[in-house]
C-alpha cells in the first residue's frame, strides 16, 4: 500500500504545480485532486513530469446517478472527465451517486446499475476505473443515497465490470457502519482506492478513534496494493501534519 496526498486538503490555496513540488520535497509519490477543470493541463503535466509525483484520481463532473433523468448528464461528464484523465495520465475518477431522490430505494439503486452500466463501455476502451462513494450521513452528507459499504459492493458485482469499483473511505464507513478492517478486507475485489481520516471531526489520523497503523497493516497482510488518500482538514501545519501520517504509516506492523 501507498499513501497519496489529496492536494485541496492540504494545499488549496497553492497552484496545483506548488502543491506537488510541496509533496514530492515531504517524500510522496502520489497525489490526487477533485475538479481536475481548474488545472492548466500542459503546467500540471509539466511538474509531474519533473518531480515524478503521480497523479492517481479526479473526479467525475457529474455525479447523480439515482436519478435516470440525470443519466445522459453524467454519461456526458464520464466521457469529459476520462478524456482529461487521459491527457493526465490518470487512471481512476470518483463518482458519488448522488442524493436520495425518495423513490423506492430499489429504483434508485438499479439507476444506479443501469447507469454505470452503460458507461463500462467507454471505461474499458480507455482504460480507467470509476469508483463509486459510500458516504455518511450523520455528520457530512445529510441526503445522500449510498452509506453502507456492503450495497457499494453489491452495486459493483451488480455492474460486472472491472473497471467500476469502490473508493473505500474509513473515515465515512467508521461513522456509518464500524466493522472496518472485515469490511474492507473481505471486499478487496472491489476497492480500488482508500481514503482516511481520524473521527471524531475528520482531521489527523492519530487524533482519531481508529488505530490507523493497525487498520494499515491488516490491509497490507490482506493483499492490497492500492493507495490510501489522506482525505481530512489537517489541524497541525499542512507540511508537519504530513509528515506526522508518514511517520505513522512507518510504523504500521
Amino acid at each position: 500500500m501507498k499513501l497519496c496526498v489529496p492536494i485541496p486538503c492540504f494545499f488549496n490555496t497553492l497552484p496545483f504545480e506548488t502543491a506537488v513540488e510541496k509533496t514530492a520535497a515531504l517524500g510522496f509519490e502520489y497525489v490526487e485532486i477533485y475538479d481536475w477543470r481548474q488545472l492548466d493541463f500542459a503546467a500540471a503535466k509539466d511538474a509531474l513530469a519533473r518531480t515524478g509525483v503521480t497523479l492517481l484520481s479526479m473526479c467525475t463532473t457529474e455525479f447523480r446517478l439515482t436519478d435516470p433523468a440525470f443519466r445522459q448528464s453524467w454519461l456526458d461528464g464520464l466521457r469529459e472527465s476520462c478524456a482529461a484523465a487521459g491527457a493526465l495520465g490518470v487512471k481512476k475518477l470518483i463518482t458519488q451517486v448522488g442524493p436520495d431522490t425518495g423513490a423506492p430505494r430499489a429504483a434508485q439503486r438499479r439507476s444506479i446499475i443501469d447507469g454505470l452500466r452503460a458507461g463500462a463501455e467507454l471505461l474499458a476502451l480507455t482504460g480507467v476505473t470509476v469508483m463509486i462513494e459510500p458516504l455518511n450521513v450523520r455528520v457530512d452528507h445529510p441526503g445522500y443515497y449510498l452509506t453502507a459499504s456492503a450495497e457499494a459492493f453489491e452495486i459493483v458485482r451488480a455492474v460486472g465490470s472491472p473497471y467500476v469499483k469502490v473508493v473505500f473511505d474509513i473515515y465515512h464507513q467508521q461513522i456509518s457502519e464500524g466493522n472496518i478492517l472485515p469490511n474492507i478486507t473481505e471486499n478487496l475485489d472491489c476497492i480500488a482506492h482508500l481514503h482516511a481520516a481520524g473521527h471524531p471531526g475528520r482531521h489527523e489520523l492519530q487524533f482519531g478513534e481508529n488505530d490507523y497503523r493497525n487498520i494499515f497493516s491488516a490491509v497490507d497482510r490482506a493483499g492490497y496494493t492500492g493507495a490510501c488518500g489522506l482525505e481530512y482538514s489537517p489541524l497541525l501545519d499542512p507540511e508537519e501534519s504530513l509528515a506526522a501520517a508518514k511517520q505513522l504509516f512507518g510504523a504500521r506492523g
